[in-house]
C-alpha cells in the first residue's frame, strides 16, 4: 500500500460523534486495489534507489527533495481557499470536522480570526492545511514527492512530517494534535505567558538575559519563573518563551542584552518550557494507544536535531518536545550538511507562512537557493 495512500489521503467512513482510536483508524484506511492517476510509488520503493545505503544505490543529492512543516503562528484567515479542489483535500477536511467535532474547513476559510488563533483551533488548522499543500505539491511537481528522502517540521509540524513519512496515520495523528493543542491551551491558561522573537547581536547572550528575567520576576513575587530560549531558529535567531512580565522586562532591556529586534509571537503562551509539563500527560496517553511505525523516510526531531529510529523513539521524544526548545536550527545544518562542491536537494515548505524558507536562507544559502514554498491558498 502507498504511503500517501495509508497516511494521507483517507476515506472518512466514521459517524460523526465517533472518537475512538478504533474508530479514528478507520478514517485512515484506502482501499487496496489500483490507484487512479497515475500517482507516485512508496516511499519505501523510492529510498531503495535513494539515500538508505547498505550496499544500495544512492541518488544523487540534486536529485532529491526534503519536505519541511511549518508550526503554529503561521495561520491566517483564508488558509486552504482554492485546495479543496482535490477530493483527497476535501476527504481530509471531511475527516476532520468528524474528529475535531467542529467545521475546521470554514473556520479555515472564513474565520472568525479571534477563533483561528486560539490554540485548540490552530494547530489542527496548520496541520491540516500543510498536508493539504503536500497534495497540491503532488498534482504540480509529483517528481517532489517521488524524490523525497527527508522531512522535518517546527514543533506542531513534526506530526504532519511523519504522517507524510507513513509513521502516522492522518486520523491517529490529527487526535493527538487535539490532544495536544486542547492540554497546551489549558496549560497557557493557568499562568499568563507568551513567545518573543528575537534577533540578536553577535554578542548577545540569551541565558543571560533569561537569568536576569526570571531575576526581576522573583522581585515582583513570582514563584518559580519560567524564562528560556524556546527554540534555536537561525544564527543570533532565537524565540524566548516564559512569564509575560519576564518577556516584558527582556523588551524594556533589549539594549544591554544586544537585541536588535523583538516581537511578541501570536501565541497563547510559553511553548517549549517547563510552563507546558502539564500538558504532557495527556498526550502521553494518547501516543500510548497511536499505532507509531518507522518512518519511511528520514524525519529529523526537534529536541535533538536527529533522525527519528521507531516508534518508542518517536513516542518518547514527541513528550519531550512539548518541554524542550526547537533545535531547528541544528535541524537544518543536519539535513544540509555535505561535502565542500555537493550538490543540494530541492526544498519545499509546504503549509502556510514562509518562516522556514526565511530561516533556511539565513543557515545555508546555498540550500535556499534550491527552496520553494507550497502556499495552502491557490
Amino acid at each position: 500500500m502507498r504511503w500517501w495512500c495509508r497516511a494521507l489521503f483517507l476515506r472518512a467512513r466514521a459517524t460523526p460523534g465517533r472518537e475512538s482510536l478504533g474508530s479514528l483508524r478507520a478514517l485512515s484506511e484506502c482501499p487496496t486495489g489500483p490507484v487512479q492517476g497515475g500517482q507516485p510509488p512508496s516511499a519505501a520503493e523510492l529510498l531503495d534507489s535513494a539515500e538508505l545505503g547498505d550496499g544500495k544505490a544512492r541518488r544523487k543529492p540534486g536529485e532529491c527533495s526534503v519536505l519541511l512543516f511549518p508550526g503554529q503562528g503561521n495561520h491566517f484567515v483564508g488558509m486552504g481557499r482554492g485546495l479543496t479542489q482535490y477530493q483527497n483535500v476535501r476527504d481530509m477536511f471531511g475527516a476532520a470536522e468528524k474528529i475535531l467535532g467542529y467545521d475546521l474547513l470554514s473556520l479555515c476559510l472564513n474565520g472568525p480570526e479571534e477563533e483561528l488563533l486560539k490554540t485548540v483551533h490552530c494547530q489542527p488548522a496548520v496541520f491540516v492545511t500543510s498536508l493539504a499543500a503536500v497534495e497540491r505539491l503532488n498534482h504540480e511537481n509529483p517528481a517532489a514527492i517521488e524524490r523525497c528522502v527527508a522531512a522535518a517540521g517546527f514543533s506542531l509540524g513534526e506530526f504532519a512530517a511523519l504522517v507524510f513519512a507513513g509513521a502516522l496515520d492522518f486520523a491517529e495523528a490529527l487526535y493527538a494534535v487535539k490532544v495536544r493543542a486542547e492540554a497546551m491551551q489549558e496549560a497557557s491558561d493557568r499562568i499568563p505567558s507568551g513567545m518573543m522573537a528575537v534577533l540578536g547581536k553577535a554578542q548577545a547572550k540569551y541565558g543571560y538575559a533569561c537569568l536576569m528575567a526570571r531575576e526581576h520576576c522573583e522581585s515582583l513575587g513570582i514563584e518559580s519563573p519560567v524564562c528560556s530560549i524556546s527554540s534555536y531558529l537561525f544564527p543570533d535567531g532565537r524565540v524566548i518563551a516564559g512569564h509575560l512580565q519576564a518577556l516584558e522586562f527582556l523588551q524594556k532591556n533589549s539594549r544591554k542584552f544586544s537585541f536588535l529586534r523583538t516581537k511578541l509571537l501570536p501565541v497563547s503562551g510559553a511553548f517549549h518550557t517547563a510552563l507546558m509539563e502539564p500538558a504532557v500527560e495527556p498526550l502521553r496517553e494518547v501516543l500510548k494507544k497511536v499505532e507509531i511505525r518507522k518512518p519511511e523516510i528520514s524525519v529529523y526531531s526537534n529536541v535533538d536535531a536527529k533522525k527519528y529510529m521507531h516508534g518508542q523513539h518517536i513516542r518518547r521524544l514527541l513528550l519531550k518536545q512539548l518541554v524542550s526548545p526547537v533545535k531547528w536550527e541544528q535541524t537544518v545544518h543536519a539535513i544540509y550538511e555535505r561535502r565542500q562542491g555537493a550538490e543540494f536537494p530541492e526544498t519545499y515548505e509546504v503549509g502556510p507562512g514562509r518562516q522556514l524558507g526565511s530561516a533556511l536562507q539565513k543557515c545555508n544559502l546555498k540550500a535556499w537557493q534550491g527552496y520553494r514554498h507550497i502556499d495552502v491558498v491557490m
